[in-house]
C-alpha cells in the first residue's frame, strides 16, 4: 500500500493545504507532527497553549477521517527521515517556512530524503523569491512589492485531500498545556474570519483603533496555519475601501517574509547596516519598566499589559510601545524584538523581525529613521476617550480624556478626585518625550556619520 507522510508545521488544517492535497495521492496519508524542543521552549507560554489546542483540534478532524494526528519529540532532522521509514512512506510532503532556523533544518531534511521530499509554498499567496523587481532583484521597498504582488498570477497548488484515507497511530500524543487564547482549529478560524467580513466595510477608517474591535485578529490564525492565506484574501476580495485596506496589510505580511527569505542576516542585524553602530543605551530597568507596563506613558503601558493578559496588541499600540523602547528609551530593538516573541500567541519571526526594523528605521522603509512616534498625541488621536487606556491601566479609569494620555500635565484637583498619586498610584514619566527624541537622532546621526561602524557593536545583545 503506497504512504505518503505529511510534516504538519505552521500549516495546522486540512484545507486549501497544497502538502495535504498532495499526499492524498496515496492510498493512505500519514499524519505527522513533530515537537521541537528547540522551537516549544523558544515559545512563550500564550503560544505553546494555543499550539496545544491547534494540534488537539486537527488531531480530532483527521479522528473523523478514521486516523490520528502521530506526534512526535525531537530533532525534526532525525525525526522526518525516521518516521517515514517506520512507516514505510515512499514520500514526505511539508510547506516551506522562511526563518533561518527552519531553511537550516528543512535543507539537512530534503538532502537526508533525497527524491523522497516534497516542500510546497502553502504558507504564502505567492512563494518567498517569486515576486521581484523588473531587475530580478528582492524588493526592498513595499509599495512596488505590492504592485508586483497583486499582478502576479497564483502559481497553482493540488487540489482535493478532504477524502484522504488517514493512518490511525497518535504516536506521543498531544501535548498537554494550559488554555487557549482563542478557540482552536480550522472551524473557530473560520468563525473569526466570518466575524471580520462583516465588519471589514469599517476596516479602513477604524483599523488604527485599539479602542473598537475592527482589526481582523486574524493574525494567529495565519501564523499557526488554521487558515490559508489564499483563502483569507479570497474570502477578503470585493468592492470597498475597507476591503482593499485589509488585503494591502496581508500584502504587508507577505512582505516580510519575503524579505527575510532574500535577507536572512536581517533575523539580528539592520538590513541598514549603519544602524548596527548605533549606541544603544544599556538600562535593565528601563527595558524592565517597558516590559512590565510602568513607563509612565499611559498609551505604552495599555500595550505592554495587554501583550502579558491577551498575547495580543492591536497593530497600532504595538508600533507605538515598540518606538518608545527604541527611541524614547534608547534601546536595542533586538531586545523588544525578543520580548515580543516570547508573548505574542502571533508570535512570527518575519513578521516580528520585519516590524522591529521598520519601528526602528533600521529595515526595508522608504520613510527615514526620524520617524519617531510621541506616545501622548498618538494616544490622543487613536484613543478619543481613553477606553483602551482604561481598560488596560485601571488605576488611571477614573481620569477624563485628554488628561488620560498624559496625567503629569493633569491639575492636582482632577488627579484627587480620580484617586491618582503620581510615583505611587502610578509612576512618573521614565523620560521626557522632547529630550529622549533628540538624544535618538543625535544617536542616530552619529552612526550614519561613522565612517568604519563595526556589524556588531559593543553591548549588542546578539541572538
Amino acid at each position: 500500500m503506497s504512504r505518503g507522510l505529511v510534516w504538519f508545521r505552521a500549516d495546522l488544517r486540512l484545507s486549501d493545504n497544497p502538502a495535504w492535497a498532495a499526499a492524498a495521492a496515496h492510498e493512505k496519508v500519514v499524519a505527522l507532527f513533530v515537537i521541537d524542543p528547540i522551537l516549544w521552549e523558544g515559545s512563550g507560554e500564550h503560544r505553546r497553549n494555543q499550539l496545544a489546542a491547534h494540534l488537539g483540534a486537527l488531531d480530532r478532524s483527521l479522528q473523523e477521517r478514521g486516523g490520528r494526528l502521530r506526534v512526535r519529540r525531537g530533532d525534526p532532522r532525525q525525526l522526518v527521515p525516521a518516521e517515514a521509514t517506520a512507516v514505510e512512506a515512499s514520500r514526505v510532503y511539508w510547506n516551506a517556512d522562511v526563518t533561518p532556523y527552519a531553511e537550516r533544518r528543512d535543507g539537512a531534511i530534503l538532502r537526508s530524503l533525497g527524491d523522497a521530499g516534497e516542500e510546497h509554498a502553502g504558507r504564502f499567496v505567492h512563494a518567498p523569491g517569486t515576486v521581484r523587481t523588473a531587475g530580478g532583484e528582492p524588493f526592498r521597498v513595499f509599495t512596488p512589492f505590492f504592485r508586483a504582488w497583486q499582478a502576479r498570477p497564483w502559481d497553482p497548488w493540488p487540489a482535493g485531500g478532504t477524502s484522504a484515507r488517514v493512518a490511525a497511530d497518535p504516536g506521543d500524543g498531544v501535548p498537554a498545556a494550559g488554555p487557549p487564547l482563542m478557540e482552536p482549529g480550522e472551524e473557530g478560524a473560520e468563525r473569526r474570519l466570518e466575524a471580520f467580513l462583516e465588519r471589514v466595510d469599517r476596516y479602513h477608517h477604524e483599523r488604527d483603533r485599539p479602542d473598537l474591535d475592527t482589526t481582523s485578529r486574524l493574525s494567529a490564525d495565519l501564523k499557526f496555519g488554521t487558515l490559508s492565506p489564499r483563502s483569507v484574501l479570497r474570502r477578503a476580495e470585493g468592492p470597498g475601501e475597507g476591503r482593499a485596506a485589509f488585503i494591502r496589510q496581508l500584502a504587508w505580511r507577505e512582505f516580510y517574509s519575503h524579505l527575510l527569505a532574500a535577507f536572512p542576516e536581517t533575523r539580528s542585524r539592520a538590513m541598514r547596516p549603519e544602524y548596527d553602530g548605533v549606541a544603544w543605551r544599556h538600562d535593565p530597568e528601563g527595558l524592565a519598566a517597558w516590559a512590565e507596563g510602568r513607563t509612565g506613558y499611559p498609551f505604552v503601558d495599555a500595550a505592554m499589559r495587554q501583550l502579558r493578559v491577551e498575547g495580543w496588541v492591536h497593530n497600532r499600540v504595538r508600533m507605538v510601545a515598540a518606538s518608545f523602547l527604541i527611541k524614547d528609551l534608547l534601546i536595542d530593538w533586538r531586545l523588544g524584538e525578543r520580548h515580543f516573541l516570547e508573548w505574542l500567541v502571533d508570535g512570527d519571526v518575519a513578521q516580528n523581525v520585519g516590524n522591529w526594523q521598520w519601528v526602528a528605521g533600521t529595515g526595508a522603509d522608504a520613510a527615514p529613521y526620524f520617524r519617531i512616534f510621541n506616545p501622548v498625541t498618538q494616544g490622543l488621536r487613536f484613543d478619543p476617550d481613553g477606553e483602551y487606556v482604561r481598560r488596560w491601566v485601571p488605576e488611571l479609569a477614573g481620569l477624563p480624556a485628554p488628561a488620560i494620555h498624559a496625567p503629569w500635565e493633569a491639575d492636582g484637583a482632577l488627579l484627587a478626585a480620580a484617586g491618582v498619586v503620581l510615583g505611587r498610584t502610578y509612576p512618573l514619566p521614565l523620560v521626557d518625550h522632547a529630550e529622549a527624541r533628540a538624544a535618538t537622532l543625535a544617536a542616530y546621526e552619529a552612526a550614519r556619520r561613522r565612517e568604519d561602524h563595526p556589524l556588531r557593536p559593543p553591548g549588542h545583545p546578539g541572538r
